[in-house]
């Protein structure tokens, strides 16, 4: 499918600055897989204070990256825009490994397969490269909802 500028990723996504981590879908495939990336650079607020003399970006971003870029996909693939009640709540992360430091000026390529869609629930598998480097993988779990009000309904987005 064709790419998404961040514009575009905005109408998906309820995250904003600084917590959007997608900056570009590169390609996606409705039901399969999502290619984003996100571009690291050194004015980011969690450089400030992780690490002053060593920047490096802090492993849960990376994971919450790849968990926006599985938002992404489910929407998508649902052919539906969120409304300001439709939030994706990230239910959990297993096998999750870091292979190597992400540091301003690395462009995080994050990849994104879905692996099933059951009652509700959604589970993906991630990987985050760098130059082709593996810096994080892991297997996703998300579920979509609908919020009025501050409280959940009952019934999960289908």
């Amino acid at each position: 499918m064709t790419s998404l500028d961040i514009n575009q990723i905005k109408q998906y996504l309820p995250h904003r600055y600084p917590m959007l981590l997608v900056d570009r879908v590169l390609t996606w495939e409705s039901g399969k897989s999502i290619t984003a990336i996100k571009n690291v650079t050194v004015n980011e607020e969690f450089f400030n204070g992780h690490f002053p003399n060593k920047p490096v970006m802090p492993g849960v971003l990376m994971i919450e990256a790849m968990a926006q870029a599985a938002a992404l996909l489910s929407f998508l693939t649902m052919g539906k825009k969120p409304d300001e009640n439709t939030l994706v709540y990230f239910l959990g992360i297993d096998n999750a490994r870091f292979k190597r430091p992400v540091e301003p000026g690395d462009q995080l390529k994050l990849d994104v397969e879905i692996v099933k869609v059951t009652r509700g629930i959604w589970k993906y598998k991630a990987r985050a490269t760098v130059d082709g480097q593996l810096a994080v993988e892991g297997d996703l779990m998300c579920t979509l909802r609908m919020v009025e009000n501050g409280a959940d309904k009952v019934a999960a987005v289908q």
